[in-house]
């Protein structure tokens, strides 16, 4: 085995300039939620070009390679959508650019997240250069609309594609470290309803403006009371929006909502965050609704699932996550920080719907997602590059 590490971690710096121009070519085609079809080929021939064995698109745009053909298996995930640009006075550089400089890849989506997927492609190459023989099998997944709606993607490949893996890897963010969790999240809807009147005699009607008002004040209390766990932290509520409607501007609202971005730590559920909203809301007449996602992906399938994401975390004493710090020992002489994201992955789905033991590790630095000069180290890649490739050969031993 040690002899595989060495050749795995020589490789891996061999082809980073490799790696680093194959991030490039993805960061150069803006691929929002929906629209990843140009990227997607991108990666598709990226893959080919390495010597996978089987790459494929499905129905919903996941580009799919396959290594192996043994009984176990693994999927390693990135998703390739990113958030929009933003402000451009607020960047550097171009952030469809594609720079590579001072030993970084910059640009939108170098962190946040196909700096993950450009890595996986080169440890799929250096498998197939080392002639990797294990009793496993790998799917190294680009998948999609993840930044629209965490883990619908792997919600078709599990009940569409049948693809279920043993395992699984996300290649998020982790600033190189080894994740294990994050808390889960949903969104709500609490809908109020009045009677309108002319507003020169508000007090004819009933103003849902008011009411909607007044129960936002009760649920920013909520945060006061939820729940904490050691590891994952805290549940959190917020209102990301308020809109109303009236039939004119001289007249009184007959129509309120708030929008709740309702984060959900160990031991709480969709179940138990709506009671709480309940709660604090039905003296103003309010209704809580759980939202629903449903969109038409690049390819023309539309789709979608209910906005709940759940809480999930592995034990660290857990197979796979000793499998990570195991790998990663091998390579650099020292244990990876295990940790957690403080935002939400497509292993909503993967481990919190499915039970699919999930890790995360990936090259980047998560405070740099969705945020302006956007760049990932070129050392990142490596280490990730070689990561992945390890973890393969110590998921199944000889």
């Amino acid at each position: 085995m040690g002899n595989v590490v060495e050749q795995i971690r020589t490789l891996s710096e061999k082809y980073a300039n490799y790696t680093a121009e194959n991030l490039s070519k993805m960061v150069q085609i803006k691929s929002l939620s929906m629209q990843e079809k140009d990227v997607q080929l991108e990666l598709q021939r990226q893959m080919l070009e390495a010597g996978f064995d089987e790459v494929r698109i499905d129905g919903l745009g996941n580009v799919i390679g396959r290594i192996g053909n043994g009984k176990k298996i693994l999927a390693i995930d990135g998703h390739m959508d990113t958030v929009d640009l933003g402000h451009l006075d607020n960047w550097d550089f171009d952030p469809l650019g594609g720079e590579i400089k001072d030993g970084f890849v910059h640009g939108r989506g170098t962190v946040d997240q196909e700096g993950g997927p450009a890595a996986f492609v080169t440890a799929g190459r250096i498998l197939k250069e080392l002639g990797f023989d294990r009793d496993l099998t790998i799917y190294f997944v680009g998948s999609v609309m993840e930044e629209d709606c965490d883990g619908l993607c792997w919600k078709y490949l599990v009940e569409e594609e049948g693809l279920k893996p043993d395992f699984a890897i996300s290649t998020e963010p982790t600033n190189l470290n080894l994740y294990r969790g994050h808390r889960g999240r949903m969104e709500m809807q609490v809908i109020f309803t009045g009677i309108s009147c002319h507003g020169s005699a508000p007090e004819r009607g009933d103003n849902a403006i008011y009411k909607a008002s007044r129960a936002a004040l009760e649920i920013e209390k909520l945060n006061e009371t939820l729940k904490h766990d050691d590891f994952l932290g805290k549940g959190t509520v917020t209102i990301s929006e308020f809109k109303s409607g009236s039939p004119s501007l001289c007249a009184v609202s007959d129509y309120a909502h708030l929008h709740l971005d309702r984060r959900l730590t160990w031991g709480e559920t969709k179940e138990s965050a709506v009671a709480e909203v309940e709660a604090v809301v039905a003296e103003l007449g309010g209704r809580v609704e759980v939202l629903h996602y449903e969109e038409e992906a690049y390819t023309g399938l539309v789709y979608g699932m209910e906005k709940y994401y759940p809480t999930w975390k592995i034990e660290e004493d857990h197979e796979i996550v000793q499998t990570g710090v195991k790998a990663y020992e091998q390579l650099y002489d020292k244990k990876p920080k295990i940790d957690k994201w403080t935002f939400s992955t497509n292993g909503v789905t993967i481990n919190g719907m499915y039970g699919i033991p999930t890790i995360g590790f990936g090259p980047g630095n998560e405070v740099l997602a969705h945020a302006p000069n956007e760049k990932v180290a070129i050392h990142d890649l490596v280490v990730a590059t070689a990561f992945y490739a390890n973890f393969a050969y110590n998921m199944i031993t000889d």
